[in-house]
């Protein structure tokens, strides 16, 4: 089997494992679930959740991945001595790993869009305006060769490993990405219009926050956006150091997410508010967002247009930062698939990385030939319900079928106080009682629907 990497620091770590979950998640997603469900309420729950249940299931992975040091399937097909435990561990880490393959599939695509409206102000400046309006016109042309780009470009990366690979480019990008995005905020806070929406944002309307439908879709943004329930997090863990301390990594990875999820929002929300003052329509006639998962790409040009001959620049910094987002979560999703082949059938790791990729890219180009009857689908099928359930299936494996002493030496493990800590005390707890309970409640109403 061939030896497998180990993040070089502290920071490399934070810097790859905030990459994956700061992704299209936070910077697409997080902003239009925002926009669809109420605003400010919205955006509570998800900060609830994101603490009360995403990081201690967060904390499931690292510990499962740290401890076992092994891909998805083999750890958590060795969580528990059992046969049938064995089994049904290995089943939930293929399904784990199917999962961030579909999330892959059509991601490729939206980060594609991202890179076609990213050269398309090169192209209008350069007097190619025939080809600007085709880089902005969605077709299976475009989106194919687009997607092949942004496909190669992950592998080619993922091709490198941990150190030379994931870590090297995470910490090269996310500072790229986080200076962007600041420098967009402050220009289009100062726009007109951009005060309505941010009262949108920071306002709460409570009528709404027990909407079955609210908390389902926060639940799932809370999944997606730190990269949970497909094992991205748990072969992350696998790589770090038995001398760091895991809740405070944990913490602060989940502090680092939800914070650029946030401030992604002070930039989307308001812009929102200021393409209508340009006459761009946000909400139709009956209160929905009219644009669904093309919010950004008719919201955003038209306030690039308002700003003149320095819209162009902006465009190109904007999507630019879009890019760099997609890329870094797009990483850790293609990690899952190749970590699992590359160890478990010891396969070269290049050799694993461009077959994998290469099928990856396949069903999203099925994906782009049908993107009516498909995008959506496979996007809720793997973010709405595969997510939480399966990181559900992580917090029974981490507080029911893994031994409990074991699990505390495993989170103990680089803490200054060892398994006297409280959180060391608490957690194995929790993961087993609080969270299953939570994503149960939110999920049945859902579950119940889909069944009558």
């Amino acid at each position: 089997m061939a030896a497998r990497g180990q993040f070089s620091s502290r920071l490399g770590f934070l810097m790859a494992a905030a990459g994956s979950a700061v992704g299209l998640g936070n910077i697409w997603g997080f902003p239009t679930q925002t926009a669809s469900n109420g605003g400010a309420a919205f955006v509570l729950v998800y900060l609830a959740l994101a603490f009360l249940l995403a990081y201690p299931a967060l904390m499931a992975e690292l510990t499962i991945g740290r401890a076992k040091r092994a891909n998805v399937v083999d750890a958590l097909g060795s969580v528990s001595s059992g046969k049938a435990a064995h089994y049904v561990g290995a089943t939930v880490g293929l399904t784990g790993v199917l999962t961030a393959s579909l999330i892959l599939s059509f991601y490729s695509i939206l980060a594609g869009w991202m890179m076609s409206h990213m050269i398309e102000p090169i192209a209008t400046l350069a007097g190619a305006t025939e080809t600007g309006t085709w880089l902005t016109t969605q077709g299976p042309g475009r989106d194919i060769i687009f997607t092949i780009l942004f496909s190669v470009l992950t592998m080619l990366i993922i091709v490198g490993g941990v150190r030379d690979g994931i870590e090297k480019w995470s910490t090269r990008l996310m500072p790229s990405l986080i200076t962007i995005l600041v420098a967009l905020i402050i220009y289009v806070l100062m726009q007109p219009g951009a005060m309505d929406g941010l009262k949108l944002y920071l306002v709460p309307d409570f009528s709404g926050i027990t909407n079955p439908d609210l908390l389902l879709s926060a639940m799932g943004q809370a999944f997606f956006s730190l990269s949970l329930g497909v094992g991205t997090m748990l072969i992350y863990g696998s790589y770090v150091s038995e001398k760091e301390n895991l809740p405070r990594l944990g913490a602060s990875l989940t502090i680092i997410d939800t914070g650029i999820a946030f401030t992604a929002g002070l930039l989307i929300i308001p812009a929102m508010f200021v393409a209508q003052e340009y006459g761009t329509t946000i909400y139709s006639e009956a209160g929905e967002l009219a644009a669904g998962p093309g919010l950004i790409f008719a919201v955003l040009p038209s306030v690039f247009d308002g700003m003149g001959a320095t819209g162009s620049f902006v465009a190109i910094a904007f999507f630019l930062l879009m890019s760099i987002a997609a890329l870094t979560s797009s990483i850790s999703m293609l990690e899952v698939p190749v970590s699992f082949v590359s160890e478990h059938f010891n396969i070269e790791r290049k050799i694993a990385t461009f077959t994998t990729g290469s099928l990856i890219l396949a069903f999203s180009i099925i994906i782009a030939l049908n993107f009516d009857s498909m995008f959506g689908f496979v996007a809720d099928l793997a973010t709405v319900y595969l997510e939480p359930l399966i990181g559900l299936a992580f917090c029974i494996f981490a507080g029911w079928l893994w031994n409990r002493n074991e699990a505390m030496k495993a989170i103990a493990a680089g803490h200054p106080e060892g398994e006297s800590a409280w959180f060391v005390k608490v957690w194995p707890w929790y993961v087993k009682l609080i969270c299953p309970t939570l994503i149960i409640t939110m999920l049945f109403p859902t579950l119940q629907k889909l069944l009558s």
